[in-house]
């Protein structure tokens, strides 16, 4: 789910010499490209237009364009381009409801899931409000039913057998060493020291913004605790996950624990009212989707600079082997 750790584990994971992942490439979201098994011609354009997709990691798309023909196979050409010979691949906590339908398009993936205590997700989501994503009317419902989509692809993943892997973002931020060690074990790679701090990270492929910060530095630490949350989306926030820890037992979610109450007979009523606002507020982002794959770029193009919406482009990214020398002679 957005504002989970996601950016730090992404960081702390492309420490590893042989893991190369992208950041946010996000196609998979453009599926409309991709319709009845057929490429748009205008793909890269589109891709890259949407998020700065191959910008962002210095991809050659059109090197991409002649070799693949398939959704399967644009995704894997891109992410092998960028990682080489490292295991490929890319975090998004855009792909948070879709999980079942990337493992039958992908079925040799392996996944890892990040999990945090909903409440803070929800916080983290005011406190970024800033950038015009998360400050959307309706991001932090979002959000908070968001978590439990995740949470349904993850036990569809999991009952059908794929590999998959969970990472609780709390235990990140107290021990990343001992985190990501298990990641490797999972991976079936060595652990390397570096996959514990941030120095050195390769953070050109991430968005500037000050919802970034925290990434951009050296520092794993938690957010600030002043409180954000209104006191009626607390209570709201709380009824959910009293409702999910009845649902699921005390597992889920880890945090925070549960404590034996039970949800009042009158929240079947605001979950049902909730989930109607939530799949309205999918379905306008899936309009988003399918306008930004169909309709004409350079309409599109003119209404982002009308709204101010330019991207920073990143720096160049130095490639697995030359920070691998670099580190070394540190």
């Amino acid at each position: 789910m957005w504002r989970s750790g996601t950016s730090l584990f992404y960081a702390l994971l492309n420490q590893h010499p042989q893991i190369g992942l992208l950041y946010e490439g996000d196609l998979a979201l453009l599926w409309p490209l991709f319709l009845g098994g057929k490429v748009k011609t205008d793909w890269a354009e589109r891709w890259d237009f949407w998020n700065l997709g191959a910008t962002r990691h210095q991809l050659d798309l059109s090197g991409i364009s002649r070799r693949a023909t398939d959704f399967r196979g644009i995704c894997e050409a891109a992410w092998r381009q960028y990682a080489g010979d490292a295991i490929g691949g890319e975090k998004s906590p855009n792909y948070f409801d879709i999980l079942p339908k990337l493992a039958r398009e992908f079925p040799n993936a392996r996944f890892i899931i990040i999990w945090r205590n909903p409440t803070d997700v929800c916080r983290s989501i005011v406190r970024a409000s800033s950038d015009s994503f998360f400050g959307k009317s309706g991001m932090i419902l979002r959000g908070l039913l968001g978590c439990r989509e995740l949470k349904t692809g993850f036990d569809t993943l999991v009952a059908q057998g794929t590999p998959v892997h969970e990472v609780q973002y709390e235990r990140l931020i107290d021990d990343p060493s001992e985190v990501m060690a298990g990641v490797c074990r999972f991976l079936h790679l060595p652990f390397d020291p570096r996959m514990g701090n941030l120095r050195n990270a390769d953070r050109s492929a991430i968005y500037n913004g000050d919802h970034h910060e925290m990434v951009k530095s050296e520092r794993i630490a938690r957010t600030s605790k002043q409180e954000v949350l209104p006191e009626s989306v607390l209570r709201k926030i709380d009824r959910y996950i009293v409702a999910w820890h009845q649902q699921y037992g005390d597992g889920w979610p880890a945090l925070p624990q549960s404590d034996g109450r039970k949800p009042s007979r009158w929240f079947a009523i605001e979950r049902t009212l909730d989930r109607v606002v939530y799949r309205g507020l999918r379905s306008f982002d899936q309009a988003v989707v399918i306008l930004y794959s169909f309709g004409p770029l350079a309409l599109l193009k003119k209404y982002r600079e009308m709204r101010g919406r330019g991207e920073t482009l990143p720096v160049k990214r130095e490639s697995k082997e030359a920070l691998v020398e670099m580190s070394a002679k540190d």
